[in-house]
Parts: C-alpha cells; structure tokens; sequence
C-alpha cells in the first residue's frame, strides 16, 4: 500500500458528505438553530455525537496513516 500524504482524506470526504447533504444540514439547522427548544433538546446531541464519532474516525485514520507511512520510509525499498 503506497501512502502518498497522511492527511485523513477519505473520512474527512465521508464526513462532508454526511453534513454537506440536505439531511444533514436539515440535522444540523434543526439541532443548533431551531426556534424550539424541544427541536434543539432532541437533535443536539444527535449531532454532537455524529461530530464526535466523525472526528474519532478522523483522528483514526491520521494514526493509521502515520504508522504505515513511517513503516514504508524504513523499509528499504526492493
């Protein structure tokens, strides 16, 4: 496997795909910007803990990354 950048690409795409749609930002006006408080109560902590799990696969995947970029730049190469 050739790792060309240890930036967390593919879920980052994931992620914006996830909040960037109309559901999403449906979720999203409904969790923090909503005139009713019961909207808000209800669907703030869905969101913050769709953004919690995104940023942990994120934090993930930059680790994953990581170990497998510094593997490849030891290993000589054949």
């Amino acid at each position: 496997m050739r790792i060309r950048t240890r930036w967390p690409w593919i879920t980052a795409l994931v992620s914006v795909a996830l909040f960037a749609n109309p559901v999403g930002i449906d979720v999203i006006h409904s969790a923090f910007f909503s005139g009713e408080a019961l909207s808000r109560g209800i669907w703030a902590p869905i969101a913050l803990a769709g953004f919690a799990i995104c940023t942990l696969l994120m934090l993930l995947e930059a680790v994953m990354r990581a170990m497998i970029w510094r593997r490849s730049v030891r290993s000589p190469t054949v």
